[in-house]
């Protein structure tokens, strides 16, 4: 059965893992292990049974000479590029300005079409508030004008390892996390997305319904629900003659297209 296959939310393949997947490839499967049930399983990675490689990472440079392997052996491939000028605690192995000039080197190799752009978490604390991400988001935007045409971000999820990891910074740095209402939320969402608007750039939230145009709270005029690995996107990249692909979510309010992972958790050096 051919699938879309994601290298990955878990961790960061192209930045750190970027030899072990070309050795999967040269072998022709992965080993996975399942993140909750323990169960392992073998997933194929011959061209033949791959519609896409979505390609998830914070740092693309390593992976360059990569991709023109992975492109000439005929493989599909889109890409969830991960920018957002965080302060070095929150992401400490990234480097903003090189990760900028790589995007734009992607976008010239391949298509503004095959970049998301990941404006992602959105952490609101002591270090980073809401001018700091006006600011931030303003500057970044406005380089990425042509470059990237979509950008996906949410507000951050406070699951228990993110809870954890937040309660030792405050002990370690003194940073402290800043819960905010959704009305605070829906405002700075509306700001960043009439900024994005300017410089020809559409905004879609990851995981957060309420700050969708039309939804119960009222969402924003300007944000669309995202689709991280997205059958529309493929189909409209790669496959003209039509695709037949289903909606899976991986957590609630995602919107993603059926997909099989295989990275793995807690194997990612980049910080929180």
């Amino acid at each position: 059965m051919k699938r879309i296959i994601s290298v990955s939310r878990r961790t960061d393949v192209p930045a750190f893992y970027g030899d072990w997947f070309m050795g999967r490839l040269k072998e022709g499967f992965a080993g996975v292990v399942h993140p909750f049930s323990g169960q392992k399983y073998i997933v194929s990675l011959k061209p033949e049974d791959v519609v896409c490689f979505v390609f998830w990472s914070k740092n693309f440079t390593p992976f360059l000479e990569n991709l023109k392997i992975i492109d000439g052996l005929g493989y599909k491939f889109y890409f969830n590029y991960t920018v957002t000028g965080l302060p070095s605690v929150f992401e400490s192995n990234v480097e903003k300005q090189s990760a900028i000039e790589t995007l734009k080197q992607l976008s010239r190799m391949y298509s503004p079409k095959h970049i998301n752009w990941r404006f992602d978490p959105i952490i609101i604390s002591s270090i980073s508030d809401r001018d700091f991400y006006i600011r931030g988001f303003e500057e970044l935007a406005s380089e990425l004008e042509g470059v990237v045409e979509r950008c996906y971000f949410s507000f951050v999820i406070k699951y228990g390892k993110v809870i954890r990891n937040f309660d030792k910074l405050q002990r370690i740095e003194g940073v402290k996390i800043i819960d905010y209402s959704n009305d605070f939320k829906i405002e700075l969402a509306n700001e960043l997305a009439a900024i994005a608007g300017r410089f020809g750039i559409e905004t879609f939230s990851c995981c957060g319904d309420y700050l969708v145009k039309g939804s119960r709270e009222g969402g924003c005029q300007r944000i669309k629900k995202a689709h991280c690995v997205d059958g529309g996107i493929i189909e409209e990249l790669f496959y003209p003659e039509g695709l037949s692909y289903k909606l899976k979510p991986t957590r609630k309010e995602c919107g993603c297209t059926e997909s099989t992972d295989i990275g793995a958790y807690d194997t990612c050096p980049h910080g929180l």
